[in-house]
């Protein structure tokens, strides 16, 4: 029987690096682009006898901005991976796009090579936000390119937006919430600012704490966003994501469930069979060895039983129905209970989690406090 998986592909180009951004991208020129769709193709081929023994269900084509391809080159990559891989008869197949690089024959060619949701880059629907973030277009062109989308026929579409930015107040991020959710997207997703070393923010913001909300607004700021969310119709599933009705990322849930995926180019993280890895980060490398993935991969990680289970809590505890205590025992054999007798304890007992039947998941106050008691479920191995 076919193993499940999921494919992210990762195009590392963009128009202009945002001021924040720690992601693996640049700007290049359409001679780089066209060379790297070229051994991004080559790389897809290689898993032609890897892929008989998986069904893709979703595929995550992410960046970078992959949408500033072209059409051709999208529907070359979508086609290639038609051809090597075998897809459930139901697959979600998502494109990240960012307004300013999209238009009407982008679209339609997503649409027709079997796109069925967007995950469109908004950040802010505040222009001088926008500008401090370093983002290429304005609110009005959002609006532009999500009716664009809209009447190409998207009926599953995802928004970013980024909180906590500099000099935000409560009241300005309601503001921006409620002009978002109008827009009635199916999924948005809130993450709030970190300021990343690398980046421009890092000059300009880690020794001026002060330039960014403080711990108390940025804590009224998730809350309220739970709230008002729930209010709109969409259910909070992980700490950062909420979704209408049947429209949670498939994709998404698949990291946090520990599921088998494979990232295809630059960079891109794999978790098969419980071997975590990462292609090269280097472009020369991976454009001489991208038709032997073997020869470019980094960080090959085989997961022994207690890593597994780590992952199991810290990945799993990030959604808000937590992990199951029955699946638990179901993967590693052992009760739960047993292995984390101290940390459950503890954490059931501060109110950082909660239980229910057989469902531990994180209270309001333990997903305000959650990389702490994450942490808890660590070994000192």
């Amino acid at each position: 029987m076919k193993k499940d998986l999921g494919l992210y592909i990762h195009i590392p180009f963009c128009v202009k690096k945002c001021e924040y951004c720690d992601f693996l991208s640049w700007n290049a020129g359409e001679e780089e682009r066209q060379q790297y769709v070229a051994a991004l193709l080559s790389e897809i081929e290689s898993y032609r006898e890897f892929a008989k023994g998986y069904r893709v269900s979703t595929i995550f084509i992410g960046g970078g901005t992959p949408s500033v391809l072209l059409p051709k080159q999208m529907e070359d990559i979508l086609q290639k991976i038609y051809e090597i891989f075998e897809l459930e008869r139901r697959p979600e197949i998502t494109v990240e796009v960012n307004p300013g690089t999209v238009d009407e024959e982008k679209l339609q060619c997503y649409k027709e090579n079997g796109v069925n949701r967007l995950s469109m880059g908004l950040q802010s629907v505040k222009d001088e936000k926008l500008r401090l973030l370093g983002r290429i277009h304005t609110y009005q062109e959002f609006v532009e390119s999500y009716e664009l989308a809209r009447k190409a026929g998207f009926d599953n579409i995802s928004i970013d937006l980024i909180s906590s930015v500099p000099g935000q107040t409560l009241q300005e991020w309601k503001e921006e919430l409620e002009t978002a959710a109008a827009q009635n997207p199916e999924h948005i997703s809130v993450y709030q600012l970190i300021i990343e070393e690398g980046t421009p923010f890092y000059e300009k913001y880690a020794e001026h704490p002060e330039l960014l909300p403080d711990e108390e607004t940025s804590r009224e700021i998730y809350l309220w966003t739970g709230k008002f969310l729930k209010e709109a119709g969409y259910e909070q599933y992980e700490i950062s994501n909420y979704a209408k009705p049947g429209k949670e990322s498939r994709h998404n849930l698949k990291y946090w469930e520990r599921g088998d995926y494979l990232g295809l180019g630059l960079g891109a993280a794999s978790m098969v069979r419980n071997i975590r890895m990462s292609n090269t980060k280097d472009m020369r490398t991976y454009l001489e060895r991208c038709d032997k993935p073997k020869t470019m991969r980094e960080d090959v990680q085989f997961l022994e039983e207690p890593r597994q289970m780590e992952e199991f809590m810290f990945l799993g505890l990030r959604k808000t129905r937590g992990v199951s205590k029955k699946e638990f025992k179901r993967i590693f054999g052992r009760e739960m209970d047993m292995v984390y007798e101290k940390a459950l304890h503890k954490c059931l007992e501060n109110g950082m989690l909660l239980e229910h039947k057989d469902r531990i998941f994180l209270s309001e106050e333990g997903t305000l406090l959650s990389n702490m008691v994450l942490s808890e479920f660590l070994f000192d191995l």
